[in-house]
């Protein structure tokens, strides 16, 4: 093999090959970066969900004493009424 033909096949075929291996890393550093981006957002999805549940949750917690005390008070009057009532 002489040097033009070596320099021909290294042209036609070593280019692209070294192109095509370049691009193969690229793609795959990329992978990795949305791969890494998509696991944080889940992260933060996960965590930003636990906050609403607990937010959630303690609410319906403050509403349950809420309704607890009202009922008291309501059932407190409803004697009241049931015994003024017994008395006429």
């Amino acid at each position: 093999m002489d040097v033009k033909t070596l320099s021909e096949v290294i042209a036609n075929q070593g280019f692209p090959i070294a192109l095509s291996i370049l691009l193969i890393f690229r793609i795959d550093r990329f992978m990795q970066e949305i791969v890494i981006a998509q696991k944080e957002g889940y992260r933060q999805v996960l965590e930003n969900t636990k906050e609403i549940h607990n937010t959630i949750t303690s609410l319906n917690q403050q509403n349950r004493e809420y309704y607890s005390l009202r009922f008291a008070e309501v059932q407190k009057e409803l004697i009241g009424m049931k015994v003024g009532l017994g008395k006429n």
